[in-house]
């Protein structure tokens, strides 16, 4: 293992990564300050050797990007959506060629969302040290026990990718990973929209006038936060957005009146931009279309078809099993909805991989072509 403080060291390493078939990346971290996370630390590995980049040495990163977009080389996170999204962040790009160990986890049987450590457990046996979990990254400098618990995040992913890609092969399951992996690339997870920014504040209400104010009231305290990088509760908590939104001020005295909502804020620029805020939306009201799409609609079944999507469970529990493979990553509950309300479209569950082992399983069963059945000589549950 290395610590990487110079372009000149940067570019020799990345000269070896270019000749990798894949290497093993983590982040360190720190976003309780800032809108954007702050990167401190970057740990990446290959099959016979580690190293330790200092972003904070104000290196140029541009040959690590250049690795991350190179498509020859597999790229391995684990639980990899933040650190994705500081990269996306910091070069405008996406990673070419992405593998996620918690999702293959999935896909090889092991539990739902397994963390790193009990991975790391589960393919070498052994137990990582999470005594450094909690250090501040941004502080120099980091002492040798620091490093090498950063270095563990990579070295060990190694051996858990190697574990998990040989499983996959002999399952003949690599094109399932390609499919999850092409939903955590997706820009879109990415890409700040202050205008849907609403849509992520949870409420009660449907009220147009409401809703309104909450869009241009969240769409602006997006737009401050990333000007100023700083934390969206930095600006006004979520609770406080939506009592501005329900009680909608129209002067500075009104605005004394709403719930948690400080005097300094009230007095100061911010007070201001509300009010001015809240008078665009009463002159351009959300329309009724918007209004709707405050949250996601959920398809309900029904009720004398709730005893079917009981049964469906346990049909999803029993292939899940059978394919040893976790089965929320099969199906939802909105998409047994979905199947129940024969709507192919609105689900992946009747298509690839997933209807091949349960989908098609379970339209035989809403079509009354399947029964389950329990067989007590043989002591086990048989479809029929």
């Amino acid at each position: 293992m290395q610590l990487i403080e110079t372009n000149e060291k940067l570019a020799e390493f990345c000269e070896i990564l270019q000749k990798q078939p894949f290497i093993t990346v983590d982040s360190e971290f720190i976003r309780e300050h800032s809108y954007y996370p702050q990167l401190c630390l970057l740990q990446v590995a290959y099959d016979g050797g580690s190293a330790i980049i200092d972003p904070l040495a104000h290196l140029d990163l541009t040959p690590f990007f250049e690795i991350l977009q190179n498509p020859k080389i597999v790229k391995v996170f684990h639980a990899g959506r933040q650190d994705i999204e500081i990269f996306y962040n910091l070069s405008g790009k996406l990673p070419q060629n992405v593998f996620d160990t918690q999702i293959a986890a999935m896909v090889c049987g092991l539990p739902e969302n397994i963390g790193y450590g009990n991975l790391v457990h589960e393919v070498t046996h052994v137990d990582l040290d999470k005594s450094q979990r909690l250090t501040d990254w941004s502080l120099r400098p980091l002492d040798e026990k620091q490093l090498q618990y950063a270095i563990c995040d990579v070295t060990y992913l190694v051996d858990c990718y190697k574990y998990l890609q040989k499983y996959l092969q002999e399952k003949d399951r690599c094109d399932w990973i390609k499919e999850e992996t092409g939903a955590l690339c997706d820009i879109k997870c990415y890409e700040c929209r202050p205008e849907d920014a609403w849509l992520r504040i949870k409420h009660n209400s449907h009220s147009q006038r409401f809703l309104s104010a909450l869009k241009y009231l969240a769409e602006w305290r997006e737009k401050r936060a990333q000007k100023f990088n700083t934390p969206r509760s930095g600006i006004l908590k979520d609770e406080t957005l939506l009592n501005i939104a329900s009680s909608f001020p129209k002067s500075l005295n009104d605005l004394r009146q709403v719930r948690n909502l400080k005097s300094d804020i009230v007095n100061g620029r911010l007070g201001a931009e509300i009010l001015e805020v809240l008078q665009k939306a009463e002159e351009n009201p959300i329309s009724a279309e918007e209004c709707s799409a405050d949250r996601k609609l959920v398809c309900h079944i029904p009720n004398h078809e709730q005893s079917l999507a009981e049964i469906l469970k346990l049909l999803l529990k029993i292939k899940s099993q059978e394919a040893g493979v976790v089965a929320r990553l099969i199906a939802t509950d909105e998409d047994l909805r979905y199947i129940i309300l024969n709507q192919p479209e609105n689900t992946p569950t009747l298509h690839g991989w997933r209807y091949e082992i349960f989908g098609k399983f379970a339209e035989q069963l809403c079509k009354g072509k399947l029964s389950i059945t329990y067989n007590p000589k043989k002591k086990r549950i048989e479809l029929v």
